[in-house]
This record gives C-alpha cells, sequence and structure tokens, in this order.
C-alpha cells in the first residue's frame, strides 16, 4: 500500500513537472533540467503568495480626468484590463500596440466607448524594435506637454530564440530595452506632468521568476547558450536593476516622478502559449488569476495614494513583495543601468534626446 501511495505521488509529480514546463519540449541538459526545477519552485511560491495575500489584491478606482497614461501592449490580457481601468478613471490613454485597429476593437468589447468620458487613442508600435519605439514617442511628444503615467506592460515569455531587427535577443529587446528607451524619451513629459503630492508615475510589469535571473553581460544575447526560461528571467531582472537605478536618478535632481515595478501574479494569459500549459488549460482557469485580478496591483501602482513617495519599490498583491539580492545593491543596478545606456548609445539618460 505505502509503496503504491508513493508511485501515485511520484506520478502525479512527473505529471505536474511534464505539464507545467516552460516549453513543450523536453529539458536536454542539466543546466536546462535546472532552470525548470527552478521555474517549478518559483511557480508554487507563486502562487501560494497569490492566494495568501489575495485579500489585499484590491484597488480603488477614482475619477482623473485631466491624467494622460501611455501604455505599451493592452490588447489583450492584462493589458486589456488595466486599460478598462483607466478608462474607468476617464484619464486619455495612449495605447502603443502592434495593430491599433483591433486594439481599439478589443478595448471596445469591454468598454463602451461611445459612453465612457475617458478617451482612447491607439498608436502604432512594436516595442522590441528601436526605431519604432522612437517613432511612438515622437508622436506622443509633438502632441502632449506632460505624460502622467507611462506604464510599460508589454511584453513576451517563453519564446523561440530570436533578434529584433536591432540586434537584441527578443526577450531582452521586448521586455526590457524597448521600455528601457521609451521612459528615456518620455522623461521629460512625465516630469513636467509631476509636482509635489502628486507624482507622476512610471510602471514596470515585471514577474517573480526575476528571483532566478541572472545578467549574463558576456552574452547578453544567448547566442551560445539559449533557453526560452533563462532569457525570460533574464529580463525580469533587468526591469526591477533598471527600476531601482532609475529611481536613484529621480531622487538625486528631486524630481516629482517614481518607478515602480509589478509582479502581477501568475496570470492565466495567452502568454503561456510556448509552455507546455496549454496542454492542461483547465489547470490554469482553476489555479492561476484572471487578467482582471492580475490588472489590480499594476493599476494600484499607478494610482494608488498610499503609495506616494515610495518609488522604487516591487510590488506584488497589493503590497511589497520579495525580489533579487542584486536589486538590493547599487553597484549592480548602476551597472545593468549603464551597459543598457552603452547598448543604446544614450549619452544622458532622460534627457528625451536620441541621437541615431
Amino acid at each position: 500500500m505505502i509503496l503504491f501511495l508513493g508511485l501515485l505521488l511520484f506520478g502525479l509529480m512527473l505529471c505536474g513537472f511534464i505539464f507545467s514546463k516552460t516549453t513543450k519540449e523536453m529539458p536536454k541538459s542539466w543546466f536546462e533540467w535546472k532552470t525548470e526545477f527552478r521555474y517549478q519552485y518559483l511557480g508554487i511560491i507563486g502562487l501560494v503568495h497569490d492566494a495568501k495575500y489575495a485579500s489585499r489584491d484590491r484597488v480603488a478606482l477614482y475619477k482623473q480626468p485631466d491624467r494622460i497614461a501611455v501604455i505599451t501592449g493592452g490588447n489583450r490580457g492584462i493589458g486589456l484590463r488595466i486599460v478598462e481601468k483607466l478608462l474607468a478613471c476617464d484619464m486619455t490613454v495612449i495605447m502603443g500596440v502592434r495593430d491599433p485597429s483591433s486594439a481599439e476593437t478589443a478595448v471596445g468589447k469591454i468598454v463602451d466607448l461611445s459612453q465612457t468620458k475617458g478617451k482612447l487613442i491607439c498608436k502604432q508600435l512594436d516595442v522590441g524594435d528601436m526605431k519604432s519605439v522612437r517613432a511612438f514617442a515622437q508622436s506622443i511628444t509633438e502632441k502632449y506637454a506632460k505624460i502622467d503615467l507611462l506604464l510599460n506592460n508589454a511584453g513576451i515569455m517563453f519564446a523561440p530564440f530570436k533578434q529584433t531587427a536591432d540586434g537584441f535577443e527578443s526577450h531582452f529587446a521586448i521586455n526590457y530595452l524597448g521600455h528601457f528607451l521609451l521612459t528615456h524619451l518620455l522623461l521629460p513629459q512625465l516630469r513636467a506632468a509631476g509636482k509635489p503630492g502628486k507624482n507622476a508615475r512610471i510602471v514596470n510589469v515585471s514577474s517573480c521568476v526575476n528571483l532566478i535571473g541572472r545578467i549574463n553581460y558576456k552574452d547578453i544575447n544567448g547566442l551560445k547558450n539559449y533557453y526560452p526560461g533563462t532569457a525570460y528571467s533574464q529580463s525580469k531582472l533587468a526591469q526591477i536593476l533598471g527600476t531601482r537605478h532609475l529611481q536613484s536618478l529621480l531622487d538625486a535632481e528631486k524630481a516629482h516622478v517614481q518607478v515602480n515595478v509589478v509582479h502581477p501574479g501568475i496570470v492565466d494569459t495567452d502568454l503561456f502559449e510556448h509552455s507546455a500549459t496549454t496542454s492542461i488549460p483547465i489547470f490554469k482557469k482553476f489555479f492561476f488569476k484572471t487578467p482582471e485580478r492580475g490588472s489590480r496591483t499594476v493599476v494600484f501602482a499607478a494610482i494608488d495614494p498610499s503609495i506616494e513617495g515610495q518609488g522604487g519599490t516591487y510590488l506584488s498583491n497589493g503590497g511589497r513583495g520579495p525580489f533579487h539580492p542584486d536589486a538590493k545593491k547599487p553597484a549592480k543596478c548602476e551597472q545593468l543601468f549603464q551597459f543598457s545606456c552603452d547598448l543604446l548609445k544614450i549619452k544622458q539618460y532622460g534627457n528625451g534626446e536620441y541621437a541615431l
């Protein structure tokens, strides 16, 4: 009987592993196996955290008709629900998306755009293409003297290896570098919007997998040993390191701008399309957050008065969460920040200028 129960438990654990891997393929090396085990562990911890703090995972919406928000992505998943909440606050919401027409249609399915007092503007943006990022930012800065909120939300996860037109690995480019550049280009407008007691805010949507991330400066694009899970966790750690150093720069200049980074929780979205979880969608429906719940802490970081002046913090389920030890070391944060500026040839971060 004990043997049977042991075999049954082993079988359940094996099935759980197989159907929750970051890829549909089986790991091929100890490095890949180790990465998968770490993801399994973090996944369990993340689900427990989501359940434990469900009661504080809330956001209070209030009318802010004079505020302008810029969000990358937003046509599906968490982003779509973020846009819904911002429009409910009567904001002007500028979405940067690959297909503006389909994005407006997607929003129109959950928000009556003819009745809302908020204003929706959809513009073309491929955040992984630095030329597209520059064009998107220019279209905003030419029309708006100030931007109150910037939500760096667009992203990919566990995708097969691909290099962008600029030569960067796709996770690093889309999840981190494109947003790093966009923030640089829009910072003058954010500074103009901030005022004492009401900071302009930047929100970077990250993930709990930053805890197992490592910045591979010698091979940032993973050309020698690419694995989707490793590329993803690297990009998510980069977001947090960048957030922490940017806040230190903003504090030094006494700018009324704060930047926070958010783990939205483990959410049932299309981001899992490359993972093995697609084999058992009922598992995600039962255990993962809905996109609406996933959007709450992101919007909380963007508008909640309780965290006014608390920039540089990592938020999860409506409160502070655990993050990578390197993010607590200013030298590590500055190293990644300067490395990013060098990659993009940015001479003075935050002045809104970009020399080709």
